[in-house]
């Protein structure tokens, strides 16, 4: 019952003494109260807690009841109203349409595309592609031009899964609970045919979304507590020493070959995304502490600052490129090429070194990390300041084990267990002369004499130290 479920009283003042109280209504649905004000005062001398109303049949009484009342028949017929509807209830709710902010009426992608206009509003350098836009430019703003699209093709998948299922323009969020994420997720990787990590990140931009109908109080639950999504791990390979020799020695035909393998070389010699290599001008080259050349500018992805030190093979190319008619506009150190062109001509030159994996610019970085970095000993801790990483945990997903240091490893595994075997054979061997000398003095001790014996137990004595010494190894 609706009186069950909503309780009037008079809120106590911040200041003592006050018999003028405003009413309040607290609402209990589900275990969870709330409450709000009803925009009216009363006097707490004429007001009954036990009945909850005014006391006394005097005008202002009787218009303070007859108000509380409808506020009563009202909750009690939307409530009658949302479960006819087999809507969920919640005190949220009620306390929303008691104020007159009926928020549990909000659409799904309206809230959606609401969310994308104020992303929109915080896009750096709308103008441009993501790719020209300054480093230093813009830092105040939140959001590149990238991440608001991917938001407008998540709503657009959200739209076309409900029209598909549901049949409708819209959805209320009260709507949304297990079975649609579920089915979403499945329309996802089956309709739209998309890959399981593809299908999760559309997942996550739309989980955004809900989570912040949470907060505002639309919803009181999360559809998404029951939905466990597992990434799939994808392995990157990098390029072994041997494949990365074969890369730099190989002479194309081609002089459109050659100039992406040595941007790509570039890469792997200094673990720059394709964009960041894109934007790499002659000014991000610095002297550094050491007094070389390092590489000072910020990543575009995360938009932290990043010190690489300029490896010989990486100045060689930048010395190669210096006066390029394609570098000096730009003022870039390499002349490179779209993403897309890069990775389809990167397929051309794998083919043509004999590298079975999949070539593509990121595999650089991947390089980069693994096999010139972390297989020659550096700390994952530099590695990770190197490559713009925010926490080790991203750059453990680059510290791929190669067949290059598990037979370095290995090797040292076997010279080890080598020494130690020997050191047990060289243990035996002076057991066994031990004895020997032992029973030879014992069975000769009576025709050597006395001082004769007393050298030979001192000369055993001398092996059963160094035995001693050599166990304790």
């Amino acid at each position: 019952m609706v009186k069950n479920r909503l309780t009037f009283f008079l809120k106590s003042p911040k200041k003592k003494g006050d018999m003028l109280r405003a009413v309040h209504v607290r609402v209990k649905i589900g275990g969870i109260p709330m409450e709000t004000s009803t925009k009216k005062k009363w006097d707490v001398r004429r007001w009954d807690q036990k009945v909850q109303r005014a006391i006394g049949t005097k005008e202002d009484a009787r218009t303070l009841n007859f108000y509380l009342d409808s506020v009563v028949n009202k909750v009690s017929n939307f409530i009658t109203k949302e479960e006819n509807l087999n809507k969920i209830i919640t005190s949220r709710c009620v306390i929303n349409y008691i104020n007159g902010n009926d928020e549990s009426t909000v659409k799904v992608l309206e809230e959606f595309q609401k969310h994308n206009d104020e992303m929109y509003a915080l896009v750096r350098n709308k103008g441009k592609k993501s790719k020209e836009i300054d480093n230093e430019q813009d830092d105040n703003k939140g959001f590149d031009l990238d991440t608001w699209k991917r938001y407008v093709t998540a709503r657009s998948h959200v739209q076309e899964f409900i029209q598909f299922k549901y049949k409708r323009d819209d959805l209320e969020f009260r709507e949304l609970n297990y079975e649609f994420v579920k089915d979403y997720d499945f329309y996802l990787k089956t309709v739209r045919n998309c890959a399981n990590n593809t299908t999760l990140k559309y997942i996550s931009n739309f989980k955004k979304i809900v989570r912040i109908a949470i907060k505002k109080g639309i919803i009181p639950g999360d559809p998404f507590v029951q939905f466990k999504g597992k990434k799939t791990k994808i392995l990157n390979r990098p390029l072994t020493w041997a494949e990365l020799r074969s890369l730099e020695n190989k002479q194309f035909s081609t002089d459109r070959l050659s100039r992406v393998r040595d941007i790509f070389v570039f890469q792997c010699y200094t673990g720059l995304a394709y964009i960041d290599i894109f934007r790499l001008k002659r000014t991000d080259i610095k002297e550094g502490i050491d007094g070389k050349l390092w590489i000072m500018n910020r990543r575009k992805k995360c938009r932290v600052n990043t010190d690489i030190p300029l490896l010989p093979k990486a100045l060689e190319l930048m010395d190669k490129y210096k006066d390029d008619p394609e570098c000096s506009p730009r003022g870039s150190i390499l002349p490179v090429k779209s993403n897309q062109n890069m990775n389809g001509y990167l397929k051309e030159i794998a083919a043509l070194c004999g590298i079975n994996s999949k070539l593509s610019t990121h595999k650089a970085r991947h390089t980069f990390a693994s096999t010139v970095t972390l297989n020659n000993g550096v700390p994952i801790n530099v590695v990770k300041e190197l490559l713009g990483h925010s926490s080790v945990k991203q750059t453990e997903h680059y510290a791929t084990t190669t067949q290059e240091s598990i037979n370095k490893e290995m090797t040292v595994l076997k010279q080890k267990l080598s020494t130690e075997n020997a050191d047990e054979e060289d243990i035996d061997t002076l057991f066994q002369n031990l004895e020997k000398e032992f029973k030879e003095l014992k069975k000769d001790q009576s025709i050597i004499g006395k001082d004769r014996v007393k050298v030979g137990l001192y000369s055993l004595q001398q092996k059963i130290t160094k035995l001693r010494a050599s166990m304790d190894k």
